[in-house]
């Protein structure tokens, strides 16, 4: 395996503790790697001012680095602020998956900036807001909100519910967008061909880097495919089954127990080969 020069890292459940917060080791530890030239990636479903805050913790406004925010549909240098990418969702598409998620009882949201808008009022996306320290609008014509376009869409609900209508979106649209649950109470939809591992494919192009020169770690199916591209794709010990099971490894400590900084001095600080 070649020297680790990209370091992918989730947010939620990854990065962050419970508490949403980053321990003084685990941000020691990634400042340690960057210094060494490791160029940091943060890959995040959020938007990229609820990314801005904890890039700003880690250093990246002082040195090259990038956000994928919004799952992969904006790509941003983190030093800058510049965007190098931007995907929306196509509005017949966007408008489709509203109706089905609508025809089932389901509410839907979108993002812009620092507001979170909502079809509906329900408690998975009060939950959300304090998750993200969003505003939160409810939008009447929620519909004609989405036909002028947005980056993704989110549908909160119950994930027992949730699983039949995943299953009835990617029937109907499963060739014309991205769909999965970056957490279980949680269904998004992006654009077609949109995901982190897209994201990050294009940074480590864009640097001159090949896959295995890249290290990724996450813990929910809106990490799969940057665990799936990277050379060394890596599950949190508190992640999805699923994502366990494609990984390279798997932490032995949970996101609240510094697994992130436990990768990153084993297998970048220390050197260490993975077979």
């Amino acid at each position: 395996m070649e020297t680790i020069r990209i370091l992918a890292l989730d947010l939620d459940d990854t990065l962050l503790r419970s508490d949403l917060s980053i321990s003084f080791r685990t941000r020691n530890v990634i400042k340690k790697a960057a210094s060494q030239g490791v160029v940091v990636v943060l890959a995040s479903g959020r938007v990229p001012l609820g990314m801005a805050r904890f890039s700003r913790l880690l250093g990246m406004h002082k040195r090259p680095g990038y956000l994928i925010c919004n799952n992969g549909t904006i790509v941003q240098e983190s030093h800058t602020g510049s965007r190098i990418s931007e995907t929306l969702l196509n509005s017949a598409a966007a408008l489709a998956v509203y109706d089905l998620a609508v025809a089932e009882g389901f509410a839907v949201q979108l993002y812009e900036e620092d507001v979170m808008y909502v079809s509906r009022d329900n408690e998975y996306t009060r939950y959300d807001q304090k998750l993200t320290g969003l505003r939160q609008v409810v939008v009447e014509n929620f519909r004609d909100m989405i036909e002028e376009g947005c980056y993704k869409l989110l549908i909160p609900g119950d994930p027992m519910l949730l699983q039949p209508l995943e299953s009835i979106i990617r029937t109907y649209l499963g060739n014309d967008i991205t769909l999965f649950t970056s957490k279980p109470y949680f269904l998004e939809v992006l654009p077609k061909n949109t995901d982190k591992g897209t994201a990050l494919a294009m940074i480590a192009r864009t640097l001159g880097i090949g896959r295995d020169g890249v290290l990724a770690i996450g813990d929910s199916m809106n990490d799969e495919a940057m665990i799936r591209w990277a050379g060394m794709g890596v599950a949190m010990a508190n992640g999805d089954d699923r994502i366990k099971s494609i990984a390279s490894l798997v932490t032995e400590k949970s996101n609240d127990d510094d697994g992130v900084a436990e990768v990153i001095e084993k297998y970048i600080l220390g050197k260490e080969i993975v077979a």
